[in-house]
C-alpha cells in the first residue's frame, strides 16, 4: 500500500444554524459580564429612582421618625402629634368644657373626674346663682393657654372620646380641676382624685363655696332643691305676671317653688324684695 507524503486535508466543521449561533452569543455575553456603558446607564437609573422616592415620600428619609421629632409646641401647631410610641399625644388644646378638650382632631375626656355641664348653675354661699359650668371651662382654658399639653390614655368611652390624664407642663390637669373645686372625683369609675376633692371641700373653693348638684345627677335632670335661710323665708317667684314675692301664710306660699336657676330667690324682708324689683302678690282673686 502506497502512503501519500501529503497530510490529509482537514475536514471543515459543519456550520451551526443561525439560531444556535445567536443563542451562544447571548450566553457568551453573559459570561463576559455587562459592558461599562451599560453599568453607567444602570447606575444613572438607580440614582434617578432614589431621588424621586425621597421627593414624593420624605418620611422615608433617615431621622424623620426619630423620638422627639414629632413633639410640637402648642404655640407652633394645633395638630395632634404622637409624642412617643407609648400613646401620648402632644399639641395645643382647645377647651370644650371643664373635663373635655381637643387636640387636633381628637376629643379627650379627662379620666377620673366630672365637671359641671356648660349650662349648669350652682349656688354661692350668699344664695346667688352663677354658671359654675362656664366657670369650670374658663379655669381649664386658663390652665392650658399658651402651653404644650400632653395627654396619655389608651381607652375610649362609649362616645369614642379618648380617656386620658393630661398635663400642662408638670401640672396634672385632672387633679388640678378637682383641687380647685371646679370638678368632682368621678367616683363611679375611679377614686383616684378623692383626696383632691376632700381638700377642695375643706377649703370651700369652686363649687364647694355653696351648694350644687353633682354633674352626673344634673345630666339626669336633678336640680338644687332651694331652701330658705333661718329668717329669710319670703319667696321671690318669677312668673308670667312678673317678679312677685309671697309672704308666709299667703294663699300661694306653699305651692310656690323657688328655682335659683331661673333667677328666683329668697328674701329676708319685704323691703329687700321691693328694692330688688319684686312686688307683693295681689289679692286671692288675682292670677298671681
Amino acid at each position: 500500500m502506497t502512503v501519500s507524503p501529503y497530510k490529509p486535508k482537514r475536514q471543515a466543521r459543519p456550520r451551526r444554524p443561525q439560531h444556535a449561533r445567536k443563542r451562544a452569543a447571548k450566553v457568551w455575553g453573559r459570561k463576559k459580564g455587562m459592558s461599562f456603558g451599560r453599568q453607567l446607564a444602570l447606575a444613572a437609573c438607580i440614582g434617578i429612582a432614589g431621588g424621586l422616592l425621597f421627593a414624593f415620600f420624605p418620611e422615608a428619609l433617615p431621622g424623620r421618625n426619630a423620638p422627639g421629632a414629632l413633639a410640637v409646641s402648642a404655640v407652633e401647631s394645633d395638630a395632634l402629634q404622637p409624642a412617643e410610641r407609648a400613646g401620648a399625644l402632644v399639641g395645643a388644646a382647645r377647651i370644650n368644657d371643664g373635663d373635655t378638650l381637643r387636640l387636633g382632631g381628637e376629643t379627650i375626656r379627662l379620666v377620673g373626674i366630672d365637671a359641671p355641664e356648660r349650662d349648669q348653675t350652682c349656688e354661692r354661699r350668699s344664695g346667688a346663682t352663677y354658671r359654675c359650668g362656664e366657670a369650670a371651662r374658663n379655669y381649664l382654658a386658663a390652665l392650658t393657654r399658651g402651653t404644650t399639653i400632653k395627654c396619655e390614655g389608651t381607652e375610649r368611652d362609649r362616645y369614642g372620646r379618648l380617656l386620658a390624664t393630661c398635663y400642662a407642663d408638670d401640672v396634672n390637669l385632672n387633679a388640678e380641676m378637682v383641687r380647685a373645686g371646679h370638678a368632682l372625683a368621678y367616683r363611679h369609675y375611679s377614686t383616684r382624685y378623692l383626696p383632691e376633692e376632700e381638700s377642695a371641700k375643706a377649703a370651700a373653693t369652686g363649687m364647694w363655696q355653696g351648694r350644687f348638684t353633682e354633674p352626673w345627677d344634673w345630666r339626669q335632670g336633678s336640680r338644687i332643691e332651694a331652701t330658705a335661710a333661718t329668717d329669710c323665708n319670703i319667696k321671690g317667684n318669677i312668673s308670667g305676671s312678673g317678679r312677685i314675692y309671697h309672704l308666709p301664710g299667703s294663699k300661694w306660699y306653699e305651692k310656690t317653688q323657688i328655682n335659683p336657676g331661673k333667677g328666683e330667690r329668697w328674701f329676708c324682708s319685704e323691703e329687700e324684695a321691693i328694692a330688688a324689683g319684686w312686688r307683693a302678690a295681689r289679692s286671692p282673686s288675682s292670677f298671681d
